[in-house]
């Protein structure tokens, strides 16, 4: 809120800063159209656009104005450039599949001389894997390859990351607040919601689920999803925020409303098997993938409730983790065997192609694969995250567009049976440095700067009294939330320099 006098206090000028960030990342957006031919251009618009808007953070405007320029500005965007991707329905409820982050920059082009080895025909584009990472290579050649940060000259980039070092974006200090409604049942996954500071979600074994706000105070409980028979495993917001499903060892896929708890639909599995693992196709929020306990990976269509033909595959284990490349064309699953497979994902049909497979450690369960969602035209590779039970948080580098994957990195953790979880940050692309945090069976929380050789750990968060499960941040990086084995989810706050 502004002062009366026009002066403004450490929190407001936070606030303010914020709105003109998001004024950025609209613009952001769509700078891939202004001048196709002329990314030199692009780069010096976001760079002024960036300057001219913290000036006038600085300044101080009404609220309600700075709002309603956001609106304005977004609706004349889209209007000038198109919206940047087809929207679908889900019965009265719209799942709206317009992502927001910066990997839409890019313009996707099909090419009839794209065909994979297996006479799999699929789009590909400036900025699909290969040539992305070619042509980073060709033009900056500072960086050793593989390089998950910006180059020097992304002044853009590191502009929208607010110029800050590494250590003070990751000074996260004190507990922000504690949420014990699923005391003595483990929390196996929370997540933030989509482009959201202050939604968050969690799923127990007790068989419910959660969605807390955080603002405004005090946090809360906004409504409890209760309808499985059994413990729930694992669940994925839709792009929109409206929908979230969700996995569970009674062997149903249930569908909730995320404004009244309501369930939607109920899916059981044709096998009768527990439910482990799931997620949302990112373009297309209708089809939802899921994997079972008997070895089985299956597109479902949630509009219908209907298996989609084409859509399953069988891995050598139990379905324990996926994860979609941002565009949504490859899929990546990992089993309790200590594979992780790579499928083709067909956008028109949903149609799955297993295309490569690799084997971490025999025996060993994959329980968590999150692939780098925000990559800018400045950075480098595309990459994948893995824990694997092996004491080691695995960090790979995805080589090709058929989601084949090389070893970068590993870091040591304490990770040898528990279903641990890891993320990257999710401004990591726009800042010199990149940070992943992950849960630990110490009960700590991590993080590591993968592009230090030595002394890679930037914070240890300790409080949680049991292995902490799963970790997630906000849109803005401001609030990470960790969830452990006892039931205990804990917001950490960032320390405000």
């Amino acid at each position: 809120m502004c002062h009366p006098f026009g002066f403004l206090s450490t929190q407001s000028a936070c606030g303010m800063a914020a709105v003109w960030q998001q004024v950025l990342a609209v613009d952001a957006r769509y700078n891939a159209y202004r001048t196709p031919t002329f990314p030199q251009f692009r780069t010096q618009y976001i760079r002024r656009r960036s300057q001219l808007l913290r000036e006038n953070a600085k300044c101080g405007f009404e609220p309600g104005l700075r709002r309603q320029y956001l609106r304005l500005r977004s609706q004349l965007l889209a209007l000038r450039y198109g919206p940047l991707s087809e929207q679908s329905s889900f019965r009265a409820s719209s799942v709206r599949s317009s992502r927001t982050t910066l990997d839409r920059m890019e313009d996707f082009e099909e090419d009839p001389r794209a065909q994979g080895a297996r006479g799999h025909r699929r789009s590909v584009s400036r900025g699909s894997y290969q040539l992305q990472a070619q042509m980073n290579r060709a033009v900056y050649d500072e960086r050793p390859p593989g390089s998950l940060v910006p180059t020097s000259v992304a002044e853009a980039s590191r502009a929208m990351a607010g110029d800050t070092t590494l250590s003070e974006n990751y000074a996260f200090a004190g507990m922000h607040h504690i949420f014990d409604q699923h005391v003595d049942s483990a929390v196996p996954r929370l997540q933030f919601a989509n482009d959201d500071k202050h939604l968050l979600a969690c799923c127990s074994l007790d068989g419910s689920l959660s969605i807390m706000t955080l603002s405004p105070p005090p946090p809360s409980v906004k409504v409890t999803l209760k309808g499985h028979g059994g413990p729930v495993t694992d669940f994925a917001w839709s792009l929109s925020n409206d929908i979230i499903v969700s996995t569970s060892l009674d062997g149903t896929l249930r569908i909730w409303n995320t404004e009244d708890g309501r369930c939607i639909r109920e899916v059981r599995d044709p096998e009768s098997s527990e439910l482990l693992c799931c997620t949302f196709q990112p373009m297309n929020n209708n089809l939802t993938v899921v994997g079972n306990s008997k070895h089985h990976l299956q597109v479902v269509n949630i509009s219908t409730g209907k298996k989609v033909k084409g859509g399953s595959s069988k891995l050598t284990g139990r379905v324990l983790s996926l994860s979609f490349d941002a565009p949504g064309k490859i899929l990546w699953a990992g089993d309790d065997r200590g594979s992780i497979f790579s499928f083709l994902f067909d956008m028109a049909t949903g149609k799955l192609t297993k295309a490569k497979r690799l084997v971490v450690s025999e025996g060993s369960s994959i329980c968590s694969i999150s692939a780098r969602s925000w990559i800018s035209r400045e950075a480098r590779d595309p990459s994948l995250l893995v824990n694997a039970c092996v004491n080691k948080l695995l960090l790979y580098r995805v080589v090709d567009n058929e989601g084949t994957l090389q070893l970068k990195r590993s870091f040591p953790i304490q990770h040898g049976s528990q279903l641990v979880h890891s993320i990257f940050c999710p401004l990591m692309s726009f800042r010199q440095g990149a940070c992943v945090v992950t849960g630990s069976e110490d009960g700590c929380v991590y993080f590591f700067d993968v592009e230090r050789n030595t002394k890679a750990i930037v914070n240890k968060l300790q409080g949680h009294g049991g292995p902490v499960l799963d970790v997630s941040f906000n849109c803005d990086e401001s609030l990470l939330a960790s969830a452990d084995s006892t039931g205990m989810v804990i917001i950490w706050r960032r320390e405000q320099k």
